[in-house]
């Protein structure tokens, strides 16, 4: 029997490669590794204008050095009243990398005197393919929403206390503004950014692994 197939989704962040691989695992027959399961390489700034160039940059590194169909995001918030930043500065637009609690700080503080009806945004993800052999692929997929003044809920990462999405689900004695990080994550993937641009992106995937 021949060993599995694998593909690579270049990250290291444990809560993003958590919600990836609900995503995509469901939907295609292969062995989903982060960042953590194959060789340690260097891995390139993200010095892209988009988040496109981003994601590329990320996916084409991956699949260089692993040899491993690579699948790589890049992700932020755009905020209409900041004129669409953080952008693709979400994970350090505090200044430093990854420090989620001081950006989503910065955030409000930058929106303070913002009226409620002047608070909208949206999620952006975008979800690259690189192939060894030379494929690429990238696909956008969005969350519309807006901003609250104080976190809630303790689910999700980064913005997701701050950002009531549009569309997500609805039942009988649920409230219908919930944040993102309130939502569990079966609710959140049926309706984020990062699962809509990877299921734009899965017909890509299937065709580097036509036998499964």
């Amino acid at each position: 029997m021949s060993d599995p197939a694998k593909v690579l989704l270049a990250t290291r962040n444990a809560k993003k490669l958590g919600e990836l691989r609900r995503i995509l695992e469901p939907l295609v027959s292969v062995t989903v590794l982060g960042l953590d399961d194959v060789a340690e390489y260097e891995e390139v700034p993200e010095t892209g204008a988009t988040f496109a160039e981003n994601a590329l940059l990320k996916a084409r590194e991956g699949a260089k050095h692993t040899g491993l169909v690579t699948v790589a995001d890049d992700s932020g918030l755009e905020v209409d009243a900041l004129n669409g930043m953080p952008g693709v500065l979400s994970a350090r637009w505090a200044g430093r990398h990854g420090d989620d609690e001081a950006n989503l700080k910065l955030v409000l503080a930058q929106l303070g005197d913002t009226p409620d009806d002047r608070r909208g945004g949206r999620f952006v993800c975008a979800a690259a393919l690189a192939s060894p052999s030379g494929v690429e692929h990238v696909e956008l997929g969005t969350m519309p929403g807006r901003l609250i003044r104080e976190p809630v809920g303790a689910n999700g990462f980064g913005y997701d206390p701050i950002f009531v999405p549009e569309g997500q689900p609805t039942a009988s004695g649920v409230p219908a503004d919930r944040t993102s990080a309130e939502l569990d994550p079966a609710e959140k993937d049926a309706i984020s950014h990062r699962s809509a641009a990877l299921r734009a992106l899965l017909p890509f995937l299937l065709e580097q692994f036509p036998s499964r």
